[in-house]
């Protein structure tokens, strides 16, 4: 047995070694802290020091992800129909570190006075070059990682780094303003500094370090078809609907989080910072658990326990105390703990339906079905971001002290709180029923075994 191709004619595969996990999901800590950003800072940033009026940052926003969400298929379906003795993955994720580095310079070193045109067409290609590179990244995982429970393992690594890379993402602007080295602005510029060296340090070592196995792709067939083909699959749908529940609660949450615990709580912008770090520090914490949960009990099931635990924890944000930051601390660590869950566990479940897919169809869809993926969590974003419009209908002032009518803060309230809370719930419905268990993986994996080694 080699480490880089997946031996005929058995179930047998490598158990990663630490050093190789701990390579692979390297890259995880930029995109990690471009998504950051994208979602908490940038928007604020653009608003605030730019000068693009607040709402013509969220028209920004939407319409970019709203475009963006056709970038995943079309990528997806290229990698599908790639071939290289290097790895198609590795191939797409080398080719799309240019396009967003460059785009990151852009964004993150804007001068004053830019406008509305500007913001859109830089966060075009940046969104263009994280689908490219994320995408490849996750796909890659999936061949890296072929048997069911080593995929809760590995995406638990990726998890991890992902936390990591938005801890330092969080971290930066605050050693920038208390080491006195410059203001909130030139934090955020220090943040695209450590995205642009980091893209290009942890792409060497991870392609260096990690092998990419090969495996029986098959003939593909036209995007649409194939498509349809895939969203029919009530499994496929499963993942989507969860995924997709799962990325529009903490999107609004990272939009909302500074204005609601400054506006209804009674917090400054370094305290609610604070909050923001203990709420990803749990999930970092918490991550590894979530994928021994997956081990024991499966990964539909944990994933449904963490849905449930996290609408709980949730929800009872709302009851913390105003003013009291001690309790408060404690309470968004407690609340935080179930956040790593839904993205490890979605994707380790969608790795899983690309091997009965390429049993049952003889085609390799893993980049296609990635890229659903991809849409779902975008697509979720994106609407997320669109709370900021309905702020702004109801008059929202997001200005240090200002005073807000109480529909105004009714409206934050409801924003922040219920609807996450209400769609974690929901992401653990849709699980119901879900068919594709260890048990079933097993036998597609012994199919695909025989059927290599006919």
């Amino acid at each position: 047995m080699t480490d880089t191709h997946l031996p005929k004619g058995t179930l047998a595969a490598p158990r990663r070694s630490n050093l190789v996990l701990a390579a692979f999901s390297g890259p995880c800590l930029p995109y990690a802290a471009i998504g950051l950003p994208l979602a908490v800072s940038l928007p604020a940033f653009y608003s605030q020091y730019v000068g693009l009026d607040l709402a013509a940052v969220g028209l920004a926003f939407l319409l970019v992800r709203c475009i963006d969400i056709f970038f995943d298929p079309v990528v997806g379906w290229g990698m599908d129909r790639t071939t290289s003795k290097w790895g198609p993955y590795r191939t797409w994720l080398a080719a799309g570190t240019p396009i967003l580095m460059l785009a990151v310079w852009f964004i993150f070193f804007v001068k004053p006075g830019a406008g509305f045109g500007y913001l859109f067409v830089w966060l075009l290609v940046l969104y263009l070059g994280f689908s490219i590179t994320t995408l490849a990244q996750l796909a890659w995982g999936a061949v890296l990682a072929p048997q069911y429970d080593e995929r809760s393992r590995l995406y638990g690594w990726w998890q991890s780094a992902n936390i990591v890379g938005v801890l330092i993402a969080l971290f930066i602007p605050t050693i920038v303003l208390q080491a006195g080295w410059g203001t909130y602005e030139d934090g955020v510029r220090a943040m695209g500094l450590f995205i642009l060296v980091g893209l290009p340090v942890t792409l060497v070592a991870a392609v260096l370090l990690a092998p990419e196995p090969q495996v029986t792709r098959g003939e593909t067939h036209g995007a649409l078809k194939a498509w349809i083909a895939l969203i029919v699959r009530p499994v496929v749908r499963k993942v989507l609907w969860c995924d997709l529940f799962l990325g529009i609660a903490p999107g609004i949450t990272g939009a909302l989080l500074f204005f609601y615990f400054e506006s209804i709580k009674g917090f400054d912008r370094g305290q609610s910072q604070i909050f923001m770090v203990l709420y990803f520090v749990a999930g970092l914490i918490a991550a590894p658990f979530w994928s021994w949960l997956a081990v024991r009990v499966g990964k539909d099931r944990a994933l449904q326990i963490a849905s449930i635990a996290f609408a709980v924890l949730y929800g009872l944000v709302g009851f913390l105390p105003a003013g009291n930051f001690t309790v408060t601390a404690i309470g968004l660590f407690i609340a935080g703990l179930p956040y790593a869950a839904g993205l490890l566990l979605t994707r380790a479940m969608m790795a899983d339906v690309a091997d009965e897919v390429r049993l049952e169809t003889g085609e390799d869809r893993m980049g296609l079905l990635f890229s659903f993926l991809s849409l779902t969590t975008k697509l979720g974003y994106a609407i997320s971001v669109g709370v900021l419009i309905i702020l702004g209908w109801v008059g929202f002032d997001q200005a240090v002290g200002a005073v807000n009518t109480p529909t105004a803060l009714t409206t934050l309230t409801i924003l922040f709180l219920a609807v996450p809370t209400v769609l974690l719930v929901l992401s653990a419905v849709v699980l119901r029923a879900y068919p594709l268990n260890a048990e079933r993986h097993a036998e597609v994996r012994a199919g695909l075994a025989a059927r290599d080694a006919a």
